[in-house]
């Protein structure tokens, strides 16, 4: 296989894409020219952020084809077009032939939560101080154990499993791994559930896989109150679902929420203000978790 490589400019991205479309492409990739410099761009907005912009101001396209020949004729052909006037060539090279399933998987290693508690992959032999292991690998829900967010609150679970977690809802549950994690710490009555049925679905297999019992659904089948509720999705959700997860908590239970940014800790006290006292339990990498007692 051999790769084309280009820099165009934004608004070339799209009739290029389509042009190669119509060129027998394997495949196209199209990042940031000027990534890892001071003039990289961020495409991905947060709340209370002005909206992103679509697209680099300038782009490398990668452009993957069978053999040097097809990839050379689609720069040809290219070049004849109008709109490729502002685009660049940055070469033509050979893609050597590799393991994708075994190079994916090396990018993903054990995460740990806490020295003895480690999630990892099914590829990976546990590390020989792990004592509580969960095996989760990347898939379509959020949730590896990899993202801050999912740390913090799994380091929260760990510590918090003496005298007991109780009856325990992960709302928002995504791959199911902080109701796993939960039930890795002796909680027995689980129940996990998200807006997305393929969430619900992660969450199914991967409890099978870790030996966990618990109950997963949409959000419509919680019911009852709760020792431990956790919620790691992000600040403007939490603040819609203030009054529904802090009713859901029991007298004397915890409520513990994450996907926040620091600067998003006010917002979140004052939207919970009148239902209980949020405050900071732990911070990492610009992210913190917030609980509160009941």
């Amino acid at each position: 296989m051999h790769e084309l490589s280009l820099l165009c400019p934004k608004e070339s991205i799209e009739i290029l894409s389509e042009a190669l479309e119509a060129l027998d492409v394997l495949s196209i990739s199209v990042e940031d020219a000027d990534a890892q410099t001071s003039s990289e761009q961020a495409l991905f907005g947060e709340p209370g952020m002005p909206a992103p912009s679509n697209g680099w101001q300038r782009s490398r396209v990668s452009a993957l084809f069978a053999d040097q020949s097809a990839a050379t004729q689609a720069h040809e052909l290219l070049r004849a077009q109008s709109f490729f006037t502002a685009c660049e060539l940055l070469g033509i090279q050979e893609v050597p032939e590799l393991d994708w399933v075994r190079l994916t998987q090396s990018q993903f290693a054990p995460v740990e939560i806490t020295p003895d508690f480690w999630i990892v992959p099914t590829w990976h032999e546990p590390p020989a101080q792990a004592r509580v292991i969960v095996r989760l690998d990347p898939g379509l829900a959020f949730g590896t154990g990899t993202h801050p967010t999912t740390r913090m609150c799994l380091r929260w679970i760990a510590l918090h499993a003496n005298p007991g977690l109780g009856r325990v809802l992960d709302y928002g549950c995504g791959s199911g791994i902080l109701a796993i994690g939960a039930g890795k710490y002796a909680a027995q009555d689980i129940d996990a559930v998200d807006i997305d049925p393929a969430a619900v679905e992660s969450t199914f297999l991967n409890a099978a896989a870790n030996q966990v019992r618990l109950k997963a659904g949409l959000p419509d089948q919680v019911s009852g109150k709760y020792q431990t509720v956790l919620a790691n999705i992000l600040a403007t959700p939490l603040k819609v679902l203030a009054p529904l997860l802090s009713e859901r908590v029991a007298p004397g239970g915890q409520l513990v929420l994450a996907g926040i940014l620091e600067r998003q800790a006010q917002e979140l006290e004052t939207a919970y203000a009148p239902y209980c006292r949020l405050s900071v339990a732990d911070a990492q990498e610009g992210w913190i978790l917030m609980t509160a007692s009941f």
